[in-house]
């Protein structure tokens, strides 16, 4: 059964981190130069291109996290999303180095927020987004323990299901026992 639990935490994770991540980067669109330089076309394959990435970072992260433990989010939960978040945070800085300063594949616009980290300068945004949407999805994963989204967990004392041919015998056998 916890197999079951965490294949459904994780599919929770994945779904409500790239919902999150989508409606994010389109959000802080305005934040980065492309918004007001972009066509639409450019505008949508970079949030749409930069989604994709994120999802990527989103599986490693938690992968590395994880580490193959079967029994996440029942057990570890705690140290799974600190990891998780530290991981994602740690890329999202090397990223925003690399394609802000080193590669120049993106810009800032004069909008965005910046910290100061170190001798870098990285946008807000991108480190909130990276707080905030995993923060949210490793919620809706731990949620897989007590709600009905993912596999169906049986009701105490409802025993297994007869297989179906008994059970359409035995619907058919009371539809017939009722008619006069």
């Amino acid at each position: 059964m916890e197999g079951a639990r965490w294949l459904s935490a994780l599919r929770r994770y994945l779904a409500v981190g790239v919902s999150g991540h989508l409606l994010w980067e389109f959000g802080h669109m305005p934040l980065y130069t492309l918004a007001t330089a972009g066509t639409t076309r450019e505008i949508v394959a970079a949030a749409l291109h930069r989604t994709g990435g994120d999802a990527l970072i989103a599986l490693k992260s938690i992968a590395v996290a994880l580490a193959g433990d079967g029994r996440w989010p029942a057990r570890r939960f705690a140290p799974v999303a600190v990891l998780t978040l530290l991981t994602g945070l740690g890329y999202t800085v090397f990223s925003e180095w690399l394609d802000v300063d080193v590669r120049a594949a993106w810009a800032y616009s004069p909008l965005m927020p910046v910290a100061a980290i170190g001798s870098l300068c990285i946008g807000l945004s991108p480190l909130l987004q990276w707080l905030v949407v995993p923060a949210l999805a490793l919620t809706a994963a731990a949620r897989a323990l007590t709600s009905g989204w993912g596999p169906a967990v049986p009701r105490p004392g409802s025993g297994p299901r007869p297989p179906c041919r008994r059970r359409v015998r035995a619907a058919l056998a009371s539809r017939t026992s009722r008619t006069p």
